[in-house]
């Protein structure tokens, strides 16, 4: 480790800081304000696409509406992706003319993307032609993301609202929160991000592939494409796709160290500003702050101990003199260097993108680890747009039932009590997420339709399943890439996978939603335990570690754990 490297840490957190306050205001003005920005430019498009839903801005929804709304419009979603993947050999923009999606290939795909998970198991550049990227792809970019946000703030309503007259017990319109997340937060941020990342080299156009001839004479073939685009919402919707195989490792993706800063600080941008909005919704800022700091510190621990990890030889090879100077070098960028692929690495898997400039797979067991646990810890460090908000929240849930418990008073958040029906809720919300990683995982260990595909065996190929089906469920879309995920097996439990971390986990927290916006708040007392404050904060740190490292340290001891020590004893996988 270095002095460079830890200023290039904290140069990024403080950005992450900066940005936190005016955007989290900005989404506030947008979904709850009594004033929308851009309203003349806007507006009239906002009314149009209302009226194209059936929907009335002014007409919200229950919990089991909102619900229904999101589950209709994500299962056209995967209707429509699956049905351009499957044709594109007949629709315009082919210009590879590249075949059609086969039909696992292409149900996987649409999940993935619908899912706002982007696991990816081709390669772009020769299986997804130009239409297929933007109409099937890039539009889930946005359209997940915007959903995601609008569950969090279902939920944030449901525990910052007062009763509504005559027993009301709404959440707000998801068709508005779609729209209005799509046209007044995503579309704008991205239409200047992406001239940014043309400014800098990335790719925009519709060009065809374009055939060199190499200085050793060799034929290469360049990849053209509008990347640019694409890679904007990417980053920013926490989709984490890429254009190109290589992802945000390809010098078309991401050619340089600003470019490669900016990415990592628009992944952690709306997830860090929605804490500050959730703050405004309950009329204490410092009930955000309390989220954002505990998120901080599991950050900070992830991104010091990939970055310690990393800063070490791997075993094969530490007798290098060279090697043992800078590190693990195996996998990453060198224009990046181990510091900047070990923050991009901690920062995509805390935040549900999966955007990667480094393959992991090649990380030193405990590197590898990192990224694995920062993804079963539930994607609430940050987490996904919308997703790590409404993550932590359940956990809030848990802390403060813990923390009745311990004084013996009916628990109870910001005035409202969390009973019986809000726990089952939350733990069925809290089972669903290991039922799908351990159960998949144990069946794909033990069948030839799951390690047939392994690239390593020990306990590197099972960290290789284990990081497959906890970044599908965690929707995340990252990868040990040593496993070969193309086929009918794999493609098919890994997009069930996708689909139940989503919705099989939205589902419970809409209905906590449900249940808490209709109770009375009680005002605070002298027993009442503050959740605005640093107690709160370790307190809530301390239930995310606890449930993840109960529900996962086993597997994990059987994998990167194991590994490293093996490692140190001179075996290598």
């Amino acid at each position: 480790m270095t002095l460079i490297g830890w200023l290039q840490i904290l140069l990024f957190f403080g950005l992450v800081l900066a940005v936190t306050k005016p955007l989290g205001t900005y989404l506030f003005r947008v979904f709850e304000g009594d004033t929308q920005p851009l309203p003349r430019v806007l507006g009239p498009v906002e009314r149009g696409l209302l009226r194209l839903c059936g929907a009335a801005e002014r007409r919200e929804q229950t919990w089991v509406e909102y619900s229904v709304a999101l589950l209709a419009f994500s299962l056209f979603g995967v209707l429509i992706t699956y049905a351009i993947q499957r044709l594109q050999h007949v629709l315009p923009l082919n210009p590879r003319g590249l075949p059609a999606v086969g039909p696992e290939l292409a149900f996987n795909t649409a999940a993935s993307f619908t899912t706002n998970t982007n696991w990816q198991s081709y390669a772009g550049e020769s299986t997804m032609s130009y239409l297929s990227q933007m109409a099937g792809l890039a539009w889930h970019n946005f359209t997940s993301a915007a959903a995601g946000i609008g569950v969090a703030l279902a939920l944030a309503r449901g525990f910052t609202r007062r009763p509504g007259p005559a027993g009301q017990k709404t959440l707000g319109n998801f068709w508005v929160d779609l729209i209005r997340g799509t046209l007044y937060v995503l579309l704008p941020i991205c239409f200047v991000y992406a001239l940014f990342l043309v400014s800098q080299g990335v790719l925009q156009n519709f060009s065809a592939y374009q055939d060199l001839v190499t200085l050793e004479g060799g034929k290469q073939t360049l990849a053209m494409g509008p990347v640019a685009s694409q890679e904007a919402i990417k980053m920013l919707g926490t989709n984490g796709g890429g254009f190109f195989n290589a992802n945000s490792a390809h010098p078309f993706e991401n050619p340089t160290p600003l470019t490669n800063l900016v990415q990592m600080l628009s992944i952690f941008a709306i997830p860090a500003a929605l804490t500050y909005t959730y703050g405004k919704m309950a009329g204490d800022t410092k009930q955000g702050w309390a989220l954002f700091a505990a998120m901080s510190v599991l950050f900070f621990a992830g991104a010091a101990a990939a970055y310690a990890a990393e800063s070490q030889p791997n075993a094969a090879v530490a007798s290098v003199a060279q090697v043992a100077r800078d590190g693990n070098l195996e996998g990453k960028e060198v224009r990046y260097g181990v510091a900047a692929s070990t923050l991009f690495a901690t920062v995509t898997t805390d935040a549900s993108c999966g955007a990667v400039n480094a393959m992991h797979d090649s990380f030193n067991p405990l590197g590898g680890l990192v990224p694995l646990v920062n993804m079963q810890l539930g994607e609430v460090i940050f987490g996904g747009v919308g997703a790590g908000l409404y993550g932590i929240l359940i956990m809030v849930v848990l802390s403060v039932f813990i923390a009745g418990l311990m004084v013996g008073r009916t628990p109870e958040y910001l005035g409202k009590k969390i009973e019986a029906k809000e726990m089952k809720l939350a733990m069925l919300y809290v089972l669903i997420f290991p039922l799908f990683i351990l159960g998949l995982s144990a069946v794909a260990a033990v069948i030839p339709q799951g390690v047939s595909s392994l690239n390593n065996a020990g306990p590197h190929g099972l960290a290789e399943i284990l990081y497959a089906y906890t970044s599908g469920t965690a929707n995340n879309g990252s990868a040990f890439a040593g496993l070969n995920a193309n086929t009918p097996f794999w493609n098919i439990t890994l997009g069930v996978a996708m689909l139940g971390g989503r919705f099989l986990m939205i589902v419970p927290a809409l209905a906590i939603a449900g249940s808490m916006v209709g109770k009375k708040v009680v005002p605070a007392g002298p027993g009442t335990f503050p959740t605005n404050g640093t107690l709160f904060t370790g307190l809530l740190v301390s239930v995310v570690l606890i449930v993840g490292a109960l529900t996962f340290f086993p597997a994990l001891s059987l994998g990167p754990i194991v590994e490293h020590f093996l490692a140190g004893a001179g075996k290598v996988y």
